[in-house]
């Protein structure tokens, strides 16, 4: 075979090759089986801690099966800690004002009150007396005016320590003002709120699976300063799992919300799953980059997730997988839908 026949030949084959392709995906709808290929995909989830503070303890590995509520990693707790009894005590003290205000004066310190009032009284009628008689001594010049003046000073003060002593006993039997009591209550309660705080920041200090998942990545170590921000873990969900293919538009009417599939791996060629289309995008994209032909990327093509039941647990994230779906050019499937969502945001 010459130069030009050969040169004729590689032509002929790369046209078929690519009148199959373009036939592919530009075939007419028809019954039948209706093959994609795609990857097995999982709901993640990133895990930061909800404070800041130094990484005690990272207690799971990749790979490793959490359930859900599980402790995954620990903070220092020795800052936190001393916070909280500060806390703890500060409440126990404004608790007990609180207390003091609301029962008012016991009775024991009311009956001092009274004592208080009766010895003022007995004070004050001694400097009334003495006034008297200093009076009487002045008339006859027995006494000097100073004298008068000072037992006249005596019997005021005694009557006005009678009259503090009254209103002692009168605040002693009503108790506290309304407004001590309020005030009272409301520094207690901001008290209390931040005692609620400090303990809700000691409980964070474990960090807890969210849903039961697979460990993906450990990207934080003991030692570590952790923070909202910062992730600890990359997450994989157990329950919900799909597989993402794209279909092209030709194909498009032959599938629907609910259509059965079979799904089939490379490790486990012998062992198809049941699942079903659970979302079919509404809108166009070009082939995505994962389709390593240049012919291909241009061609416009629509994700589908189909669902799989996987109660064996077999298939792992980025696994190959073909998918095939049984229907008709009239986009009903050629068994019964399966149970599940129908549509799923993206």
């Amino acid at each position: 075979m010459n130069k030009t026949a050969r040169i004729l030949l590689a032509v002929a084959l790369l046209a078929a090759l690519g009148g199959g392709v373009w036939w592919h995906f530009h075939r007419p709808a028809t019954g039948g089986e209706l093959t994609l290929y795609g990857d097995v995909d999982f709901r993640e989830a990133s895990v930061p801690f909800n404070g800041s503070e130094r990484i005690a303890e990272v207690l799971v590995e990749e790979g490793d099966a959490v359930h859900k509520g599980q402790v995954l990693a620990r903070l220092d707790t020795s800052r936190l800690l001393p916070q909280l009894a500060q806390a703890e005590a500060t409440v126990a003290a404004q608790k007990a004002v609180v207390d003091r205000l609301r029962n008012g004066s016991r009775p024991e310190e009311i009956a001092q009150a009274r004592a208080n009032l009766v010895s003022a009284k007995a004070d004050a009628e001694n400097a009334t007396l003495q006034l008297q008689r200093r009076k009487s001594l002045v008339a006859v010049s027995a006494a000097s005016q100073q004298d008068l003046d000072a037992a006249r000073a005596t019997a005021d003060v005694a009557a006005a320590k009678v009259a503090v002593q009254q209103n002692a006993l009168t605040l002693a039997v009503i108790g506290s003002r309304a407004e001590d009591i309020a005030q009272g209550e409301a520094q207690l309660q901001g008290y209390q709120a931040q005692l609620a705080l400090i303990r809700q920041q000691v409980a964070d200090v474990d960090l807890l699976a969210p849903f039961d998942a697979v460990v993906r990545s450990r990207l934080m170590e003991p030692g570590e300063m952790a923070s909202p921000g910062k992730p600890v873990f990359s997450l994989a969900t157990l329950g919900t799992k799909w597989v993402r293919t794209y279909v092209s538009e030709s194909d498009l009417g032959r599938l629907h919300s609910g259509s059965r599939a079979r799904i089939v791996t490379d490790s486990f060629p012998d062992r198809p799953l049941d699942g079903w289309v659970g979302f079919i995008s509404p809108v166009a994209e070009f082939t995505p980059k994962i389709v390593q032909t240049a012919d291909l990327r241009t061609s416009l093509v629509y994700e589908v997730r189909v669902f799989v039941d996987d109660t064996g647990n077999v298939l792992r994230l980025g696994m190959p997988a073909t998918v095939r779906i049984t229907a008709d050019g009239n986009g009903a499937a050629g068994v019964q839908a399966l149970p599940g969502p129908v549509q799923v945001p993206r």
